[in-house]
């Protein structure tokens, strides 16, 4: 779980990776073709092109296109349309690829930028979920990888200090943002996956919880 260490575990991104890839893999090869051009909660993509742009992120890292402005919202709709005639099993082989190979890239990257990709990637993943009608988006058996990925994260992303409180796993309390001189610490209260959609800036339609101390924008990561 998240702790108050500022520590960085390099190799925590490629665990989430490779953990999720075993989840969802499997899920991705059975479902009906037809299904991936549900849409999903990022606006205007399908899931199909979720999993698109997903898969050409990660082999970016890979292969070290990282040129300036590669994740920006203009390169990554570039690569979706760059995908757009590709097989479905192409986009799924180069996905898998990608979260078996971009781990151990990541983890050589001393300044731990690219660490919130791989957290993007669960998120999106989760997308797919929803969008498919799958029970565990934004939540799951990665969940425990994801959360303290989701700590370091928001304290590089400068959000403010919240403590949160998981109801679904035994109150236990996590640590997020970072302390700010004369203002106390945000609280929220609430189930891991909605707080999860807060912080990624996703629907939070038909979910309870209880924020104090912060706004939802505030506390977004991915802007």
């Amino acid at each position: 779980m998240c702790t108050d260490d500022d520590g960085r575990d390099p190799w925590l991104p490629d665990r989430l990776l490779r953990t999720e890839r075993d989840l969802l893999m499997p899920l991705l090869r059975r479902t009906p073709e037809e299904a991936y051009e549900l849409r999903t909660a990022c606006p205007g993509w399908t899931a199909r092109q979720v999993l698109a742009h997903c898969g050409a992120a990660l082999v970016r890292i890979v292969e070290d296109r990282l040129e300036e402005g590669v994740f920006l919202p203009e390169a990554n709709a570039y690569d979706v349309a760059e995908r757009e005639d590709w097989p479905l099993a192409r986009i799924l082989d180069e996905l898998e690829r990608g979260l078996t190979e971009a781990g151990p890239v990541i983890a050589d990257r001393e300044d731990g930028r690219l660490d919130a990709v791989a957290l993007g990637e669960w998120v999106h993943a989760g997308d797919v979920r929803e969008a498919f009608g799958e029970p565990g988006a934004y939540c799951g058996e990665s969940l425990d990888l994801a959360l303290p990925l989701l700590s370091v994260t928001s304290r590089r992303r400068e959000t403010p200090r919240l403590v949160g409180v998981l109801a679904d796993r035994g109150d236990h309390p996590v640590a997020l943002g970072n302390a700010m001189e004369g203002r106390p610490e945000a609280r929220f209260h609430g189930d891991a996956a909605t707080l999860i959609r807060i912080y990624a800036g996703r629907p939070l339609v038909r979910t309870r919880y209880e924020l104090t101390g912060a706004t939802e924008q505030e506390l977004l990561i991915y802007r």
